[in-house]
């Protein structure tokens, strides 16, 4: 299985973090290959809530995402897939003095393996998770960003 994070620090309460990432209306702004929503069933983020999103053309095409833990305060776990992984993805918050630090992790399982697939995780495709988890969190800073700054 391989395994991906990242972690950034951005502005603000724990609180505020957790109310922006857990808005998927507003993934599009920061998600790295998020298209639009396709079905949302329950309430998000809460424990059995599952997602159904698109990327745009050219991208990881449906994702499928499922929530499997949830504590306020803390962070959320998703079960993810798409169609060449699955795997389970963690957003934790922990917070600091007028600051906040996300990590976000993913442990996946590639779907269409080969012998060369272990090779080609720790040379190509593990690196393409962690950059993806970085963009997405540096987005995610900057929108943070801007909602402190603009309101």
């Amino acid at each position: 299985m391989g395994r991906a994070s990242a972690s950034i620090t951005v502005p603000g309460r724990a609180a505020d973090a957790e109310a922006l990432w857990y808005d998927p209306h507003r993934w599009g702004s920061w998600v790295d290959g998020f298209g639009h929503i396709v079905k949302l069933d329950g309430e998000w983020p809460e424990r059995g809530a599952r997602l159904l999103w698109d990327s745009p053309p050219g991208g990881r095409g449906r994702v499928q995402e499922r929530v499997v833990a949830y504590e306020s305060r803390t962070g959320q776990t998703v079960e993810v897939e798409d169609g060449t992984f699955a795997g389970r993805q963690q957003v934790a918050f922990k917070p600091g003095s007028g600051e906040v630090e996300v990590t976000l992790s993913l442990e996946y399982e590639i779907k269409d393996r080969t012998a060369l697939t272990p090779i080609a995780d720790r040379l190509f495709v593990r690196r393409a998770m962690t950059d993806s988890l970085r963009r997405t969190l540096t987005r995610f800073a900057n929108e943070r960003k801007a909602e402190i700054q603009f309101g």
